[in-house]
């Protein structure tokens, strides 16, 4: 019984197109700082509590919503580029699709095992930020680098 669990081919460049402007402006973002008041809204929290401020369970919150927007088009895009079929998906392929998340996940959690060791405070908070994003970014890169040289040793056979 075959399982397809894969997007079309098609949704891998929608994917690209979401993911590269998003993680662009997800960095610009995060290292100027810039929260433009057009994003500020009142918004649903199931939990909030901020630094200098009270908690709320289940209430509104004000929030300048960008970040949240950057993370959701990152999730997305990554998904639908990590996750979509190659023009040609074959039994090899899969076998490079696998191999690849398997190594993403060992990379992605040998890295966080260093950071529970050797990052505290605020800065392991970034550190976990960073990780909610990096398994898929590694797996694309990863994935991405073994299609590449699969495709240079068959240019290289004919």
């Amino acid at each position: 019984m075959k399982i397809n669990y894969l997007f079309p081919h098609r949704y891998k460049k929608i994917g690209w197109i979401i993911l590269i402007p998003s993680l662009i402006l997800g960095l610009y973002i995060l290292i100027t700082d810039y929260t433009p008041a057009f994003f500020d809204a009142h918004v649903f929290a199931i939990s909030a509590d901020e630094i200098f401020g009270e908690k709320k369970i289940f209430g509104m919150i004000d929030d300048n919503i960008l970040n949240e927007i950057m993370g959701v088009l990152i999730i997305i895009g990554s998904l639908l580029v990590a996750f979509s079929k190659e023009l040609n998906e074959d039994e090899y392929i899969s076998k490079i699709r696998l191999e690849s998340l398997v190594w993403a996940t060992y990379f992605n959690y040998s890295l966080l095992l260093f950071s529970l060791i050797f990052f505290y405070g605020f800065t392991f908070l970034w550190v976990m930020v960073f990780n909610m994003f990096t398994i898929l970014i590694f797996f694309i890169f990863r994935f991405n680098w073994e299609i590449r040289k699969l495709k240079k040793l068959q240019s290289d056979e004919e």
